[in-house]
C-alpha cells in the first residue's frame, strides 16, 4: 500500500516484502551539472513510484564477486548508471510502523571510492535478512542505503570542486534527518555505518560534525584512506585522466568529456582507487570524534589481501627498499616484520602483515582509545570467520559483508549461518540502544562459527599486538613513508 509522506507531500509506492516495504531509488539530492555540489531534494511529485533501484555513479566495471569467492555469478540487481542522478537512496521500512519512531541505520557502501561495492542494489549489501530479522526479533529498524559519486566524479576537477561523494553523503544524512519521520523513523536515533572506503567516508562525516548518535567503522577509517593535499589530487588523479582524454581525442577536458570517456580515461590511467582531498572541515581529523556517543570499530583478520598479488610481484630488494623509507624507525620496522633481503617469502609475508597493521589493525585500537578518552562508549570486534565457500581464503577483507547481510546462499556452511544470525542480532540490538556486547571485552566472530567476548590475552593471540604497540609508539608519518613503495598502484579487488 502506498505511503503518503506529509512533509514531502507525496504518495510513494515501494516494493512490498513479507515483513517490510522497500522504497528504492529515492532522490536525496539533485546535481545541477558535473562537479557541482549536491542540492537537497526537498520537493517530490504528488505521486512517486519507488520500485526500482536508482542509477549508480558511472564506474569501471569489476567482478565484485571475485574477492568474495562467491559461486553464484550475478552480484548486482541493477547496474544502471547516471552521473547526475546517482544521488539516491533505498529505505527499508518494517511493516506496521504507524505512530512508531524506529531507530535508523544509514549504510555507506565501500569500493575504494571508485565502485559500488556493498550497495543495497547488490547481494553483497542486500538488507532483506537484516531488516527481516529485526522485525522477527521484536527490535525493528529502518535501513537507509545510500549511493553517491565515485571516481573522478567524486574527486572533482579542481581544488575548489572536490570531495563530491563526501558532500553527497552529508546531504544524504541531512535528507534522512529531515524526512525519515514520514517513514516512521526517529531522526535522533540514527546509526551511521560503513565498510572499507564506506567506513573511511563515515569517519570523515563524523569529523565534519555529522548529527548521528552512533557510528560503526567496519574495516576502514581515515587512517586507511585519509585526506591528501590538493596537489596530489591533481598529480595522481585529475592530471592522468586529462592526459588519457587527450590521448584518445576526447574534447572538452574533465568537464566537457562524456561520462563514458571519463570512465575509460580513469581505467586507462589505472585509477582503481581514489582518495579524499584536504579541506577545512577535515583539518586535524586525528583529534576529532564529532557528536557521536558510541563507536563500533574492528577489522578482518586478512585485510591486506587487497595487495596480495601486487606484493607477490615485488622482489625482496624492492620490499627492503620500501621499508628503508621509514625514517628513524626503518630498521625497527624491518626487524618487527621480518624484512630480510635474503628471504623473499619472509619479506612478502612481512610486507602484507605491515600493510594490514598500519591501515586496519592499528587504527582499530587507536580510534578505540581516542573515543574512550573523550568519554564515549566504544565496542571493539575482530572478524576471524573465514570465507564460507573457500576457507583457505581466510577472513579476508569484505568477507564480513557476506555474513552480516547474507545476501548469498551460505546454507552449505551451517556454522557460518549461525554466526551470521548472531552478528546481525548484535547490530540490531545496538541500533535499538542496547549493548551489542560488553564494552570491556572484544567481540570475536569466528572461526568455526563461534562468537565469543574476549579479553586482552585472547585479542593479543589473534592480532599482532606487539607490532601494533610498537607502531603506535612511533611517528605515524614514518610508517606511512614505507607504504608507497609497497602499495602504490597495486590494490585490486581481483585478489
Amino acid at each position: 500500500m502506498p505511503l503518503h509522506h506529509q512533509t514531502l507531500n507525496s504518495t510513494i509506492s515501494g516494493v512490498a516484502r513479507p515483513s517490510f516495504t522497500h522504497y528504492l531509488g529515492l532522490p536525496y539530492a539533485t546535481i545541477p551539472s558535473r562537479f557541482s555540489n549536491p542540492v537537497l531534494a526537498d520537493k517530490y511529485p504528488a505521486t512517486l513510484t519507488a520500485t526500482a533501484h536508482g542509477p549508480r555513479c558511472p564506474q569501471i566495471p569489476v567482478d565484485a564477486g571475485y574477492l568474495l569467492r562467491e559461486p553464484e555469478g550475478d552480484v548486482f540487481y541493477s547496474t544502471t548508471e547516471d552521473e547526475l542522478k546517482c544521488t539516491n537512496l533505498d529505505i527499508a521500512v518494517p511493516a506496521d510502523v504507524q505512530g512508531k519512531d524506529l531507530p535508523v541505520l544509514l549504510w555507506v557502501h565501500g569500493g575504494s571510492q571508485t565502485v559500488s561495492y556493498g550497495s543495497s542494489a547488490s547481494k553483497i549489501g542486500d538488507v532483506t535478512r537484516l531488516v527481516t530479522q529485526s522485525v522477527e526479533s521484536g527490535e525493528p529498524i529502518i535501513v537507509v542505503s545510500v549511493q553517491y559519486r565515485l571516481g573522478i566524479f567524486h574527486v572533482g576537477d579542481s581544488a575548489e570542486r572536490k570531495n563530491l561523494g563526501l558532500r553527497d553523503l552529508m546531504v544524504a544524512l541531512e535528507w534522512t534527518r529531515c524526512f525519515i519521520g514520514g517513514f516512521g523513523g526517529d531522526k535522533d536515533r540514527i546509526t551511521l555505518a560503513g565498510e572499507s572506503a564506506g567506513a573511511a567516508l563515515a569517519h570523515a562525516m563524523v569529523v565534519m560534525g555529522a548529527e548521528v548518535k552512533r557510528v560503526a567503522l567496519m574495516s576502514g577509517s581515515l587512517y586507511m584512506s585519509g585526506p591528501r593535499p590538493d596537489a596530489m589530487g591533481e598529480a595522481a588523479v585529475r592530471g592522468p585522466v586529462r592526459e588519457k582524454l587527450k590521448g584518445f581525442g576526447a574534447g572538452g577536458g574533465l568537464e566537457g568529456a562524456s561520462a563514458e570517456e571519463l570512465v575509460r580515461a580513469q581505467k586507462e590511467a589505472g585509477l582503481v582507487s581514489v582518495f579524499l582531498q584536504e579541506e577545512e572541515g577535515l583539518k586535524n581529523w586525528q583529534r576529532k570524534t564529532g557528536r557521536v556517543e558510541e563507536l563500533v570499530v574492528g577489522d578482518c583478520e586478512y585485510e591486506g589481501v587487497l595487495w596480495r598479488n601486487g606484493v607477490e610481484g615485488l622482489s625482496a630488494e624492492e620490499i627492503d627498499a620500501a621499508f628503508s623509507k621509514g625514517g628513524a624507525s626503518a630498521e625497527k620496522l624491518k626487524k618487527l616484520y621480518h624484512i630480510n633481503k635474503e628471504r623473499a617469502s619472509s619479506c612478502k609475508h612481512g610486507a602484507l602483515d605491515f600493510i594490514n597493521d598500519v591501515l586496519w589493525a592499528m587504527p582499530t585500537w587507536t580510534l578505540a582509545k581516542q573515543f574512550r578518552d573523550e568519554g564515549k562508549m566504544v565496542y571493539t570486534y575482530l572478524f576471524d570467520q573465514p570465507n564460507p565457500w573457500q576457507a583457505s581464503a581466510r577472513a579476508h577483507h569484505a568477507v564480513d559483508l557476506v555474513y552480516l547481510f547474507e545476501g548469498f546462499d551460505i546454507s552449505s556452511n551451517p556454522a557460518g549461518q549461525a554466526l551470521a544470525k548472531d552478528m546481525r542480532q548484535r547490530y540490531i540490538n545496538w541500533v535499538n540502544d542496547s549493548k551489542p556486547w560488553a564494552a570491556d571485552k572484544t567481540c570475536v566472530f569466528g572461526p568455526h562459527g563461534k562468537v565469543t567476548e574476549a579479553g586482552q590475552d585472547e585479542v593479543r593471540s589473534r592480532r599482532r599486538m606487539r607490532e601494533i604497540d610498537e607502531l603506535r609508539s612511533m611517528p605515524f608519518a614514518e610508517a606511512l613513508g614505507v607504504l608507497p613503495g609497497l602499495i602504490a598502484g597495486r590494490i585490486s579487488l581481483h585478489n
